[in-house]
């Protein structure tokens, strides 16, 4: 393996660790805000999960960045370290300002900043197909976490009581279950953010680059994972046990549905969405506002930002011969 082929995997499995830390949330968020589940034990069973459906279940989507984003003949090892550095440089701002994002779309603007600035074809139509996805997920998950919210009101109307002392049992168990299927879900949808440019350049299998993504987003969610647990947990709304169950339910779902069809959509939106809905279930009293504002903020403004960084990267390689 050659140096640049060795700076690329460095690059990838860092990212691949800050994704693991800044998706905790999305995935525990709720059985740890319900109290149905404890930190440390949701940060490790979110890590075990994870390498599973990142090992097993994410090479589909693999394959969609690395071959049917940008023409994959033309790109060079270069241009894939620009992708990397720039993915995980904003990701681990993001996890740092405890800001939910989305990977996905910081690493799909990341990859048509580099190619554009390089001549390199970019494939509008999967842009197009992913963009649609990006743009409904949200929403449907909001209506989606309303609905189930109410239906639960009335299948388990125990399940409005404070969480502290509630009497349900079953409930939460059923919770932390949807946890941990969307900690493999998690895993076969965004560990190709990182390695699925591994294909452009026939780096490893699909099995391999799976394997060592899901090693490394389980490292990130036990080492610094606790950062936006807590900050989806406690502070965009003000949840009781049915709205924590309907909204990880939902956003499950709601991913998972995207995976089947060898798409990548953001577990970060698809989860405040949900809980967004869950939370006009509640009235409008239960979301944080101000909150709720910053984050969409973030989702307005990471993509352009990571778009815009790897063009000047790119450009900068160019202009001193590197390619």
């Amino acid at each position: 393996m050659n140096i640049a082929l060795a700076v690329l995997v460095a690059l990838s499995l860092a990212f691949a660790w800050s994704m693991g830390a800044h998706y905790t949330g999305a995935v525990m968020g709720m059985p740890y805000a319900s109290k149905s589940i404890r930190m440390w034990p949701a940060l490790v069973t979110l890590s075990v999960l994870t390498i599973l459906g990142a090992t097993f279940a994410s090479h589909s989507v693999q394959q969609t960045v690395g071959l049917r984003i940008i023409d994959a003949h033309l790109v060079t090892a270069p241009m894939l370290i620009i992708i990397e550095l720039g993915a995980f440089f904003l990701t681990t701002v993001y996890t740092y300002a405890k800001v939910p994002t989305s990977t996905i779309q910081i690493l799909v603007f990341c990859v048509v900043g580099t190619a554009l600035a390089a001549g390199v074809t970019v494939y509008w139509q999967t842009i197009a197909v992913l963009a649609v996805a990006w743009v409904l997920a949200p929403p449907v998950a909001a209506l989606l976490g309303f609905c189930f919210t109410k239906l639960l009101d009335v299948l388990v109307p125990e399940a409005r009581k404070p969480i502290a002392g509630h009497p349900l049992v079953v409930l939460p168990r059923l919770l932390v279950l949807v946890g941990m299927c969307a900690a493999f879900v998690l895993g076969a949808n965004d560990v190709s953010n990182a390695v699925g440019v591994w294909s452009a350049v026939h780096l490893s299998t699909l099995f391999i680059a799976g394997l060592a993504g899901g090693v490394a987003m389980a490292v990130g969610a036990l080492t610094w994972g606790q950062r936006i647990l807590n900050r989806v947990a406690f502070d965009i709304v003000k949840v009781d046990l049915a709205m924590a169950s309907a909204a990880q339910f939902v956003q499950a779902l709601v991913v998972f549905i995207a995976v089947s069809f060898g798409l990548f959509t953001s577990m970060n939106q698809a989860l405040v969405g949900a809980m967004f809905g869950t939370g006009l279930a509640r009235g409008r009293e239960t979301v944080q506002t101000a909150t709720l504002v910053g984050i969409l903020k973030g989702w307005a403004i990471s993509p352009i930002t990571g778009g815009t960084l790897c063009f000047i990267l790119e450009r900068i390689l160019l202009a001193l011969g590197v390619r």
